[in-house]
């Protein structure tokens, strides 16, 4: 068996030594070389020129419904604070032929801006009675609280009346017995009659019509009454505490409507109005002498 000279071994581990060094100070050179940063790519220029940015798609303008009718004749713009209830009394039309005319799914539901066909279509009997429509959950933002109950409800529904001999001969009667405390006057903004009385007091329906709102959901109102006598005129019959009679229903000239009140008034009278095509006019100008 032959064995290593102790100077070869000695030299060998002293190689070795050397050898492992030179790796070890080579990978801590190579650890400690600071990365050089990646190249970027300017893209502010182009030969010397600012890059134009892609044009931002401005956002899709809402258009509401009927949007193409504003403005036409027959038609509403939707303005804050309307309601159906308020433009159908401000048009001469019930809330509930508007609707169907709109095809409104939710009659408590409409927008500011929208537009409304508030003259039928077609020529429209004025006494046909309407479907109710089902009103749905009232929304304050451009709400229509249309469907409000009567305050309590008495009478069943009459039998047709005959149509009056032409649009304006109606043969108007007074609503109330008591004594006229409020004439109409456009500068006070009283659109009608105040007629003084008793709670309890009957309340007459002043010529043959329909029933086209019976609540209190106008503000300012009361429980009212409002009648449809033809494309013409309507009539309305505020402050009531009782109603008697409910909507569609066909009513005789005299017949008992409600019951004087003071719901929404500082005291218990009638106030009553005669409206031409949705707009108010003097009473005086219809009903009898007393």
């Amino acid at each position: 068996m032959q064995h290593s000279s102790p100077s070869f071994t000695s030299t060998w581990q002293r190689f070795s030594i050397a050898l492992l060094a030179a790796v070890v100070v080579l990978m801590v050179g190579c650890g400690s070389r600071p990365l050089s940063p990646a190249p970027v790519e300017n893209r502010g220029t182009s030969a010397g020129r600012p890059t134009v940015a892609a044009p931002v798609a401005s956002p899709e303008v809402k258009q509401l419904p009927g949007f193409e009718n504003a403005g036409k004749p027959g038609y509403h713009t939707v303005k804050p604070g309307d309601t159906l209830i308020r433009i159908g009394l401000d048009v001469g039309q019930s809330f509930r032929d508007i609707v169907r005319w709109n095809n409104l799914e939710n009659p408590n539901l409409i927008e500011v801006g929208q537009v409304l066909r508030v003259l039928p279509p077609t020529s429209d009997n004025a006494l046909v009675v309407t479907r109710p429509v089902v009103s749905g959950t009232a929304n304050s933002t451009t709400s229509s609280s249309t469907a409000a109950l009567p305050a309590r409800v008495t009478s069943a529904p009459a039998s047709s009346p005959q149509p009056a001999a032409s649009e304006d001969d109606m043969g108007w009667i007074w609503p109330a017995q008591g004594k006229l405390i409020a004439g109409f006057d456009e500068a006070k903004n009283n659109k009608g009659f105040d007629i003084d009385g008793r709670s309890g007091d009957a309340i007459l329906a002043s010529a043959d019509g329909r029933v086209v709102y019976a609540g209190a959901s106008l503000r300012g109102y009361g429980n009212l009454i409002i009648l449809k006598h033809n494309n013409t005129y309507l009539t309305a019959y505020a402050h009531n505490q009782t109603l008697m009679v409910i909507e569609d229903q066909i009513v005789k000239k005299g017949q008992k409507i409600a019951e004087m009140g003071n719901s929404d008034a500082d005291r218990v009278k009638l106030h009553f109005e005669i409206r031409r095509q949705g707009k108010p006019v003097d009473p005086a100008k219809y009903l009898p002498a007393r």
